[in-house]
C-alpha cells in the first residue's frame, strides 16, 4: 500500500515538472518571436533623408570687440583697459545699442614672460576685456567698428563678426515643409524603382541649423585706421538648413 502511494506521488511530481518545463519553453519561444517580429518590421520599408534649404538675408550682426593692454603692473594695465573700454562702450551707447545686447565674452589678467636661454623674465601684465555686441542695424556695423577703433586706439581688438537672423522660426517652418516634400519625393521614386507601393511614414526625425556666409575679417591689431578709411561690412546671405530622416512603410 505504501509502495503504491509512493509511486503515485513520484508520478505526479514528474508530470508537474514536465508541465512547468513545457510552459517555460512555450512562453520563451513566444517572446523570442515577438522580438524578432518587431526587429523585422524596423527593417522593412524605405529610409530617406530630406533636406530643406532657405536662403535668408541676415538682420543682425554679432561683433566681438574689446581692448587689451600690457603694462609693467596689473594696476597700470587695468587702468589703461578701463579707460579705453569706457570709450568703446561710449561708442556703442551713441549707436543706441541696448545693454541687454552687450555681453562680456572675456576678461582676463595674465603675466607676460619672455624666455631667454631657459631663463624666465617677467615683462609685465596683460589685461583683456572683450564683449560680444548684437548689432540690430547691420548698416551701422562698419561705422561702429571704425568709431570703436578710433576711441580705443592701439588697445582696440576686433576678434570677429558673424551674422544671423533674429527670429528664424518662420524660415524653419518653410525649410521643414521643403525637407518633408524632398523626403517624400525620394521615397516615391525608390518605391517605384523597387516595384512596391509607398505607405505612410512611421518615423520622423529632424536636424536643424544654418550655414553662415564666409566672412573676411579686417585686422585692426596694427592700430587705428586713417581718417579717410571706412570699414565695409557685407552680410551676404545665410542658409537656413533643416534635415529630416523619415521611414516609410511599404505595401
Amino acid at each position: 500500500m505504501k509502495k503504491g502511494l509512493l509511486l503515485a506521488t513520484l508520478l505526479a511530481l514528474v508530470l508537474v515538472t514536465v508541465g512547468v518545463v513545457g510552459c517555460s519553453s512555450y512562453f520563451g519561444s513566444d517572446e523570442s518571436e515577438v522580438v524578432s517580429s518587431i526587429s523585422s518590421q524596423q527593417n522593412i520599408g524605405i529610409w530617406v533623408t530630406g533636406v530643406g534649404e532657405i536662403p535668408v538675408v541676415p538682420d543682425i550682426a554679432m561683433l566681438s570687440i574689446g581692448v587689451q593692454a600690457q603694462k609693467d603692473t596689473v594696476a597700470e594695465a587695468q587702468q589703461a583697459v578701463v579707460g579705453t573700454m569706457n570709450g568703446v562702450m561710449g561708442v556703442l551707447d551713441s549707436y543706441n545699442i541696448d545693454e541687454e545686447d552687450i555681453q562680456t565674452q572675456q576678461f582676463s589678467i595674465q603675466p607676460v614672460y619672455r624666455w631667454d636661454d631657459g631663463e624666465q623674465t617677467l615683462l609685465g601684465y596683460s589685461v583683456t576685456n572683450i564683449v560680444t555686441v548684437k548689432i540690430r542695424d547691420i548698416d551701422d556695423a562698419g561705422s561702429i567698428i571704425d568709431a570703436a577703433v578710433a576711441a580705443g586706439g592701439d588697445y582696440t581688438r576686433v576678434n570677429n563678426i558673424s551674422f544671423s537672423v533674429d527670429e528664424p522660426e518662420a524660415y524653419y517652418e518653410d525649410a521643414r515643409q521643403e525637407a518633408m516634400e524632398d523626403a517624400e519625393a525620394k521615397a516615391k521614386q525608390l518605391a517605384e524603382l523597387g516595384g512596391v507601393k509607398l505607405g505612410k511614414p512611421n518615423y520622423i526625425n529632424e536636424y536643424s541649423g544654418y550655414v553662415p556666409p564666409p566672412v573676411i575679417y579686417r585686422d585692426f591689431m596694427e592700430g587705428a585706421p586713417s581718417a579717410t578709411a571706412e570699414t565695409i561690412i557685407s552680410p551676404g546671405e545665410i542658409e537656413i538648413r533643416l534635415t529630416v530622416e523619415v521611414h516609410y512603410n511599404i505595401k
